[in-house]
């Protein structure tokens, strides 16, 4: 007889942990179908293992990221009031997510980011919030102005995730070392938040925001290159740092398998 891995489709008898199939001598054939397809159930089950792990992690640090980024924003370090506008520590979670986690993990962080900067603008406005809240937009400028406050607070801060991710997983593809790729990605990170927030204002926003501050159209772009050049490059510069330091410290107290799983 022929002694094969145990398989619940099998029709032979079962005993104990291992399964003998009675036919063996007779259909071998049969017998080692049976046995192949034990196998493959064998393995089929340990990807699926595998796989539900991994979703656990993906979840688990998904939550994670998202209680630093509520801690940030409930002791008011996440925006950081400016004259202009406002500055934040908010997108670097979603930068050192994407890095670790993925670009879908970075989007789901962004979207947080976004309802915090949603958050902030309606309930302690500021002289640009309208920018940032549907509710202050809406009662400036109807439904249109609520659409592209949406997409100031909530769309270009769920793309800092996606490009983030994106650029991690392409630069791990073209082999740059890690002590080079990591603040790349915090740099453009910062300056996708800063660059599409302060477009956006600029393209979609321009008559009111030149209300807001007094000053004629022509003036505007100034006062829009004025924030990406001043608090846009170092916010670049702080994320370049940090989510370098972030990354690496994660990285070596996990072995390095967080940083390298999202590659």
């Amino acid at each position: 007889m022929e002694m094969i891995v145990k398989d619940a489709f099998c029709p032979c008898n079962l005993s104990g942990n291992r399964l003998y199939c009675c036919r063996a001598d007779v259909l071998p054939g049969a017998a080692r179908n049976c046995a192949a397809s034990a196998k493959g159930g064998a393995a089929g089950g340990y990807v699926n293992m595998k796989t539900r792990k991994r979703d656990t992690r993906w979840l688990v640090g998904v939550a994670m990221f998202v209680a630093l980024q509520l801690t940030l924003q409930l002791t008011g370090i996440g925006l950081i009031p400016l004259p202009l506008i406002n500055a934040t520590t908010l997108h670097i979670p979603v930068i050192v997510g994407a890095v670790l986690l993925g670009p879908l993990a970075g989007a789901v962080l962004g979207g947080v980011f976004g309802l915090c900067s949603m958050w902030t603008a309606t309930v302690n406005p500021t002289l640009l919030s309208f920018a940032f809240s549907p509710v202050l937009a809406a009662e400036a400028g109807g439904a249109a102005g609520a659409v592209k406050a949406v997409w100031i607070a909530l769309g270009c801060r769920i793309l800092i995730g996606v490009v983030s991710g994106w650029l991690w997983i392409v630069l791990n593809q073209i082999k740059v070392k890690h002590f080079a790729a990591l603040p790349i990605v915090g740099a453009v990170g910062a300056l996708t938040n800063t660059g599409l927030v302060m477009s956006s204002i600029y393209f979609l926003l321009r008559p009111e925001f030149a209300a807001a501050k007094n000053v004629s159209m022509e003036a505007v772009l100034g006062l829009v290159m004025t924030v990406v050049t001043t608090s846009g490059v170092a916010e670049a510069i702080a994320a370049a740092v940090l989510v370098a330091a972030v990354c690496k410290a994660l990285e070596k107290a996990l072995g390095g398998s967080e940083v390298r799983s999202a590659a």
